[in-house]
């Protein structure tokens, strides 16, 4: 047995569904506590926060990310934070996905977009990685456009020549973080409509 597994059983606060998981949910974002709060976390917050609806915390080491085994309506899900830094997301997720052979298509991925004001939510059923990193890096990894995301606006640069890096990795006010917190609610909802089949509903809801 390995250091992760006794870590596993220690931190896990309920116990696993049973069967394989049927969907991969993953939030994309950087670990460590420097990048808490960031624009570009705005994905682990989202998946932080679905964990805590759903009863469960998000804590064991799997798929160079952190996991939690879950049920959402009937369906067994995984729920995904890559540990690999943004830039590398995709070596998590595909591991994920093979390993329970979950097809791409169920694959759902929440992240970032600064062509959104904060709180607003875009639902896309596929698409182009858009110049994000971490989306380019899920997109050459499985080889696939075709799969579900959900974008989380974070408000675009102040002024063009503002550098990106310095803006993504910046930390929100008050008065957005509080956007960010009703997006994320949002966002949560969107994923158990999505995972039942219902992802027009989830569009016609939460669509900006």
């Amino acid at each position: 047995m390995s250091i992760f597994d006794v870590f596993d059983r220690i931190s896990s606060s309920s116990p696993a569904p049973a069967g394989k998981a049927e969907f991969l949910i993953a939030g994309l974002g950087n670990p460590g506590m420097e990048y808490e709060g960031t624009r570009h976390n705005a994905g682990f917050f989202t998946i932080d926060t679905l964990a805590s609806q759903l009863g469960t915390d998000i804590s064991r080491l799997r798929f160079k990310g952190k996991t939690a085994e879950v049920v959402i309506g009937d369906k067994k899900c995984l729920l995904l934070k890559p540990t690999t830094y943004m830039n590398n997301s995709g070596e998590s997720i595909v591991q994920a996905l093979e390993f329970y052979k979950i097809p791409v298509q169920n694959l759902i991925v929440i992240y970032d977009d600064i062509s959104l004001e904060p709180g607003k939510l875009r639902i896309r059923r596929k698409g182009s990685h858009g110049g994000h990193n971490g989306m380019r890096s899920i997109v050459d990894l499985t080889g696939s456009e075709d799969f579900p995301r959900i974008k989380m606006g974070v408000g675009k640069k102040p002024h063009p020549d503002y550098d990106l890096a310095k803006w993504v990795l910046g930390k929100f006010g008050k008065e957005d973080a509080e956007k960010l917190k009703t997006a994320a609610e949002n966002a949560c909802e969107c994923v158990k409509l999505m995972v039942q089949g219902k992802t027009d509903e989830a569009m016609n809801r939460f669509n900006s």
